[in-house]
């Protein structure tokens, strides 16, 4: 079976959550709030995840995350291991700020760059896209050509610094060194907005194209 992405826009932010199945695999990544749509898809498709991974530690990537988990107790949780924090800490995750105390249980595994995961015969690479958060990561699949980059990059624009953790010359240094040196044709699939290209984001994102 071939990889599949399906993508859901979960919660007032819009947070695009990911559904990844190969050979009879399931991931889901960054479950955001209100994640009844993506229940319903994943019962829809009988797709069962044996994992959920997180890019970064924001609430509207993790607030979902007690919720599936509840329907599939089995999945388990990877965060971000500098991230980690921000699953209980409302004030880190940004929820607070906003009026909520959005939290989740503790991540099962804490995952970094350098760690490869096997969904199905699919290989993915974690890269350091740290800088929006301590511990954002970005999840690169060579085979497939496509990356998962959560809030660091964007279609046209990049991941927010101007928040408590985040560091803009640690985000710019690193989309630098571990994404746009990505074949161009690779298809970046953020945490919010439309599909890009590595390209595209080369030549046509302000923050770099005239560098």
């Amino acid at each position: 079976m071939a990889l599949t992405i399906d993508t859901l826009v979960l919660g007032p932010l819009e947070t695009n959550c990911y559904v990844l199945r190969s050979e009879g695999d399931c991931w889901v990544v960054d479950p955001g709030m209100m994640p009844q749509a993506l229940l319903k898809f994943l019962d829809d498709q009988k797709a069962s995840p044996t994992r959920i991974l997180l890019t970064h530690g924001h609430a509207d990537h993790i607030a979902g995350v007690d919720e599936v988990t509840g329907a599939f107790p089995d999945a388990i949780v990877c965060c971000p291991a500098a991230d980690a924090h921000m699953f209980s800490d409302a004030d880190a995750n940004m929820s607070r700020p906003f009026g909520l105390t959005l939290t989740a249980e503790p991540a099962d595994e804490l995952v970094g760059p350098g760690q490869l995961l096997l969904l199905g015969t699919s290989e993915w690479n974690i890269l350091d896209t740290s800088g929006h958060t301590p511990g954002g990561v970005s999840y690169y699949c060579r085979s497939e050509a496509v990356v998962l980059t959560g809030d660091a990059l964007f279609a046209g624009s990049i991941g927010r610094t101007d928040i408590p953790g985040a560091s803009s010359s640690r985000l710019l240094r690193n989309i630098q060194t571990e994404l746009l040196c990505l074949p161009e044709h690779t298809r970046v699939l953020a945490g919010h907005g439309p599909e890009t290209t590595v390209g595209a984001e080369k030549q046509g994102n302000p923050f770099f194209c005239d560098r």
